[in-house]
């Protein structure tokens, strides 16, 4: 079975270190290797959609970023205890017609001992927004890396 470090339980540098990963991941809209960070039976709530293994992981991810196109991520450490993480995160993308959507969110993620995300449960909120409104333009630069994502 593949593992993926840091492992928990996490510390603050361990926690940080694995939400950069999992942007840096996302942010490459490449389905099978993000869903490379969750366990075979990775169990999922994403808004109101419930998920369970990669395999609907990738198919979820597929339509996804088939639909929001140009999605750009940003993901901050909100908390972390043992072997569970909380972030909130904002992404950008538009859809076929031409509208940008700032989407706002916050998840919940749960690890296996070999670092594997065995539980995401994510709730997220679209705000239309115009292209001059844009602030987040593609994968972050390695001197933008932790820095705090803006409230609104």
């Amino acid at each position: 079975m593949p593992s993926r470090p840091p492992f928990p339980p996490f510390d603050e540098a361990s926690a940080r270190q694995k939400v950069q990963a999992a942007e840096d991941a996302w942010n490459t809209r490449d389905p099978e290797r993000v869903a490379l960070a969750y366990t075979e039976d990775s169990v999922w709530r994403n808004r109101d959609t419930f998920l369970a293994g990669r395999e609907e992981i990738v198919g979820f991810l597929r339509q996804k970023w088939a639909r929001e196109l140009d999605y750009a991520l940003r993901k901050e450490l909100w908390s972390y205890d043992g072997n569970r993480i909380a972030v909130r995160f904002q992404y950008e993308c538009h859809d076929a017609a031409g509208q940008w959507w700032r989407s706002y969110g916050n998840e919940l993620w749960e690890f296996d001992e070999e670092g594997l995300m065995r539980r995401r449960e994510a709730g997220i909120h679209d705000v239309a927004i115009t292209e001059a409104e844009r602030r987040i333009f593609g994968p972050r630069q390695e001197e933008e890396k932790g820095r705090a994502i803006p409230f609104r």
